[in-house]
């Protein structure tokens, strides 16, 4: 079952680029509802619920109960524009869910158990190729995160969509079993360390300095 976060709001009556900015010089984000094939629902949020939500993890995935006027909707946040120099949220997209109608949403995975796997005991190194999977899903089972258990992993084993925990009533976008996770031997961490950088310059020994022409240079009387 989604975990469902309330949230007030108050509606507005304008659209446009005049009207936003009036929101929020009195101190409100803009923001609206759409989807579901109705029109658009314009609403004005406090800043501090939105700041709140988004460092909150899992926001992506998060259902939210918008109240406004009385009246509640039950919506995803979309997308959140960003004043380009404060980075304080101007404006949140959200859209509107309908119950049994499937959406696409973006579910993080939270990994479990680092301590029980026996290839990162022994010095490897979990490389993430997914922190969140897409999924479609109806609105009511929208989960918060799935589970990446690495308890039984080694060296070179790795964590399928088939492994994640809570994919129930769920399909993946990917259309295959992908890694979402992967334990890499300490070798193997070394080796991209020096593909992706090179090898480290090799200072110059006293003889070596020596056998330079400029070294050459300076004996000559």
């Amino acid at each position: 079952m989604a975990n469902v976060v309330t949230i007030e709001a108050e509606g507005r009556a304008r659209a446009g680029k005049g009207a936003a900015r009036a929101t929020r010089r009195a101190g409100k984000v803009p923001a609206v509802i759409y989807g579901a094939h109705r029109t658009p629902d314009l609403i004005a949020l406090d800043p501090r619920i939105v700041v709140r939500e988004l460092h909150r993890p899992g926001w992506q995935s998060r259902v939210y109960e918008i109240k406004t006027n009385g009246s509640a909707t039950r919506a995803l946040i979309r997308d959140v524009q960003f004043h380009p120099v404060s980075d304080a949220p101007e404006h949140v997209d959200f859209q509107r869910l309908v119950p049994g109608e499937r959406v696409r949403v973006a579910v993080p995975v939270r990994f479990e158990n680092e301590g029980l796997s026996s290839g990162l005991k022994r010095g490897g190194v979990l490389n993430v190729i997914r922190h969140t999977v897409e999924v479609y899903t109806d609105p009511e089972h929208i989960p918060d995160y799935f589970v990446a258990n690495l308890a039984n992993l080694d060296f070179n084993d790795n964590v399928r969509w088939h492994d994640l925990q809570g994919t129930e009533n769920m399909r993946p976008v990917i259309g295959r079993d992908f890694v979402v996770a992967t334990v890499a031997p300490p070798t193997k961490a070394v080796e991209v360390a020096a593909e992706v950088g090179g090898p480290a310059p090799i200072a110059a020994t006293p003889a070596a300095a020596a056998a330079t022409p400029a070294a050459a240079a300076a004996r000559k009387p």
